[in-house]
């Protein structure tokens, strides 16, 4: 890219915050796109993940479960990816999420989330203990986020469209970690999304600081008494950086500034060397700047990992339904999977996470596109289990499954909506029943055995095209 296609303005700004690294910043937008993949630790094991694509991934150097590759349409079309084992995700972004210290067990909320790259991370990092609650003030974004959720096979999430000020409302000192990734004049993404200049020029960093502020000032209202609140963009401008940490410390002296470890190719924080900025002409990624804040309190963090969830037995359930449940594996050695209290809603039936019993009122006074897992839907008696369930299943919790090897053209053609044949020796369950259909021992959806054919119920808004 020419330099002169950039804003004047923000050149000499660039400049006078580089100073000898300024050419060799002007020089990384000459360099091809980077692209990244973040594995679902929920489901696979980085390495082994890693083994079965080959030496073209390369790590991360941040990231304990991020990848470099080539080729973002293939990989966006494979059958793992809707398996839900990784997430497309620029590399710096990987940062963010990997920094805030979550812990199984904790409530966590991610306030700016959409579409879920770093809400997906906080999940998996919570393995299915705690709460995840994921908004977006935009509730076509939060349908985005809830599909990137879904998909990731997360059973304990509250996802949330409402404004940061309507969530500290119900839930003040909620939060053991919150993640502010603020919405922000987008300078770190000018060499990958060259498109942003020109949003730039139309709202510059004056615009978003004001709104920077306003959305830390409900996070720390959120936030418990020695719980951690990380604020993230993905500009360069020290306003809404290092200047909007600044407005909270000096608002709030009950909130102090993390050390963060200076990892590979991270710049100190400009006047603060606690916090880490990104620089594509020093890393292998886009622009990022990291703040972690603490607020003072109880240092221990509490534990919650040992509540009993309510099992729903009062609930009435037609036999279907709790045939089908009865055969569910809901209930895994070591971590909270797939349990909490179940809820009939208008004809739906929702696994809630323990804590959101603990939210108040929220449930009445927020604007949820979901809460918890949906196992399904009832229909006049009957009972069609949800894509999501489908999602957070392992193969090894349901009884009947069908497991296709990727290179089977049979499974492109599930995730297409189509009618997949089976073999005489695949087809030993009973005609009429639940299937969940595999790839290499991973779930993508269900379908109805009809004979030596399976109906496809994959959700039609998922499809393969």
């Amino acid at each position: 890219m020419n330099k002169i296609e950039l804003p004047q303005s923000y050149l000499e700004n660039m400049k006078q915050l580089l100073g000898s690294e300024f050419d060799a910043y002007l020089d990384s937008f000459q360099d091809s796109k980077i692209s990244g993949l973040r594995v679902n630790t929920l489901k696979a094991d980085p390495k082994e993940f890693a083994g079965m694509f080959g030496p073209q991934l390369e790590p991360v150097l941040w990231t304990t479960n991020g990848f470099y590759y080539d080729g973002e349409e293939r990989l966006s079309k494979d059958p793992c990816y809707f398996a839900g084992l990784y997430y497309l995700q620029e590399p710096s972004a990987m940062a963010p999420a990997q920094i805030l210290p979550v812990e199984p067990g904790d409530r966590v909320l991610d306030l700016c989330a959409a579409p879920g790259g770093k809400s997906t991370e906080l999940a998996s990092r919570l393995k299915g203990k705690g709460i995840l609650v994921s908004n977006d003030i935009s509730n076509s974004r939060a349908k985005a986020l809830l599909k990137n959720l879904e998909m990731a096979g997360i059973p304990n999430i509250c996802v949330s469209s409402e404004a940061p000020e309507k969530l500290s409302e119900f839930l003040p000192e909620f939060f053991d970690c919150i993640l502010v990734d603020a919405p922000c004049s987008g300078e770190g993404m000018f060499r990958r999304e060259p498109d942003m200049i020109k949003s730039y020029r139309e709202r510059g960093p004056e615009d978003y600081v004001p709104i920077q502020r306003a959305i830390m000032e409900e996070a720390v209202k959120m936030l418990r008494p020695g719980g951690y609140l990380l604020y993230s963009t993905c500009t360069f401008d020290r306003e809404e950086n290092e200047g909007t940490i600044r407005y909270i410390l000096d608002r709030h002296p009950d909130m102090s500034l993390c050390s963060l470890p200076h990892r590979h190719g991270f710049a100190d924080g400009i006047g603060m060397p606690e916090c880490v900025r990104l620089f594509p002409h020093r890393i292998e990624g886009e622009g990022h700047f990291v703040a972690l804040l603490q607020r003072d309190g109880a240092g221990e963090r509490p534990r919650r990992n040992g509540r009993t969830a309510q099992s729903g037995a009062s609930l009435k359930l037609p036999d279907e339904a709790m045939a089908f449940l009865s055969c569910l594996n809901l209930r895994r050695g070591g971590t909270d999977g797939l349990q909490g209290q179940m809820e009939e809603k208008n004809g739906k039936l929702y696994c809630l996470p323990p804590d959101f019993q603990d939210m108040k009122g929220a449930g009445k006074g927020i604007r949820f596109l979901r809460t918890g897992l949906l196992l399904g839907e009832l229909k006049r008696g009957r009972f069609e289990p949800s894509q999501a369930l489908a999602m957070a299943l392992r193969k090894e919790d349901y009884p009947f499954t069908a497991d296709f090897q990727a290179e089977d053209e049979r499974v492109i053609r599930y995730l297409k909506g189509e009618t997949v044949a089976l073999r005489e020796e695949e087809a030993s369950w009973p005609d009429g029943s639940w299937v969940l259909v595999c790839t290499d021992g991973f779930p993508l959806g269900w379908a109805k055995k009809a004979g030596l054919n399976l109906k496809n119920k994959y959700y039609p808004g998922w499809r393969w095209q």
